[in-house]
């Protein structure tokens, strides 16, 4: 792969303090796998993807068939995080008041005087299961991405503080499209990762038969809390990125639109819509977090390739041309890695 220029990487984190927080983040990283490698078997990239997203402040989509544990996976993942879960499924019938909550007039015993008080929705949790958000409609999507990207909801001229740490995890089921509302580009371009779940390999699958067809309990650690996570989400952000990782993650956005000049002929002839700036913010916070995940207080080039697919596949809109040559949003973003000339790390 062609080198090119590149500057030095800022400083990195050179705090006492902050070091000591990356290591732990670091132990607690491979102690999370562990325990919910007891509970989901396999899935391996997919769990790195989420912690990715939760410490880097992200909601996720998660793309599979039914059966592949991605409820499994969100609770387990709440319970070793010690957060306050809570599942909605997501029905043609739900409305926006089901999830934020509403207003209900409500008598006091004593003075029998009357007053509106608020009832909380299930968004009043940490962690929300958004369970096939593609089968109810747009509406009530709406309600869910206001939560999303403003952390509070606004019921009856009033506004409400959601809790924190706040994530959203949803879940779509990629056959039976009939009846269901699919979510426009611009609602999908605020999940800042699609994870694809796919099937188990063959030792998975025998693993899962083995293990969830007898009658065993497993007991889970919790390992880190709220206030916790919070705090790492800080350190994450802090984590300081090179004027090279930069460029490499910008130009590989930037050659997701066809009417770029840094587009290859391949985009140009398979892509309606590229990412949009979104995208470029998502792969450096993504790399970021990765970064710190294993422990390293700077970014490589590494990181933003690691986290490029889930940042890109759905933000990248194909056309006709696309359809018939059997090009995927996936095989173009990994074309695009293949392509896109990889600026050296200094630090390598």
């Amino acid at each position: 792969m062609t080198a090119v220029p590149s500057n030095p990487p800022s400083t990195p984190l050179e705090d006492q303090e902050d070091l000591v927080r990356l290591e732990h983040l670091r132990r607690s990283y491979d102690i999370m796998r562990s325990e919910i490698s007891r509970v989901v078997i396999g899935q391996e990239a997919v769990v790195e993807q989420l912690l990715i997203a939760i410490f880097a402040r992200g909601h996720c989509i998660l793309v599979g068939v039914p059966g592949l544990a991605k409820t499994l996976l969100v609770s387990t993942l709440s319970r070793i995080l010690s957060l306050s879960f809570k599942r909605i499924q997501f029905t043609p019938d739900l409305m926006p008041a089901d999830i934020t909550g509403t207003e209900i007039i409500q008598e006091d015993p004593v003075t029998r005087e009357r007053k509106f008080v608020f009832l909380r929705g299930p968004l009043f949790a940490n962690m929300i299961l958004a369970d096939e958000i593609n089968r109810t409609p747009p509406k009530t999507q709406a309600a869910l991405l206001e939560a999303m990207q403003e952390h509070k909801v606004t019921v009856g001229g009033q506004t409400h503080k959601l809790a924190e740490p706040f994530f959203v995890l949803a879940t779509q089921n990629p056959i039976e499209q009939e009846g269901t509302y699919p979510m426009p580009e611009a609602q999908l371009d605020r999940f800042m990762f699609m994870v694809t779940v796919g099937y188990p390999s063959a030792e998975e699958e025998l693993a899962i038969m083995k293990a969830t067809t007898g009658g065993q309990h497993v007991e889970l650690q919790e390992t880190l809390h709220a206030d916790e996570i919070l705090a790492l989400q800080d350190i994450v952000r802090r984590v300081p990125v090179g004027d090279h990782v930069f460029r490499y993650a910008l130009a590989l956005t930037r050659a997701t639109r066809p009417g770029e000049p840094e587009a290859p002929d391949f985009v140009r002839e398979c892509v309606s819509w590229g990412a949009g700036p979104r995208a470029s913010q998502y792969l450096i916070l993504g790399a970021k977090a990765r970064a710190a995940l294993y422990g390293r207080n700077y970014v490589i080039t590494d990181d933003v390739v690691a986290v490029a697919l889930p940042v890109l596949r759905h933000r990248i809109v194909t056309n006709f041309n696309a359809e018939a040559e059997g090009m995927t949003p996936d095989r173009i973003v990994q074309r695009l890695i293949e392509q896109t000339p990889r600026p050296t790390d200094p630090r390598r």
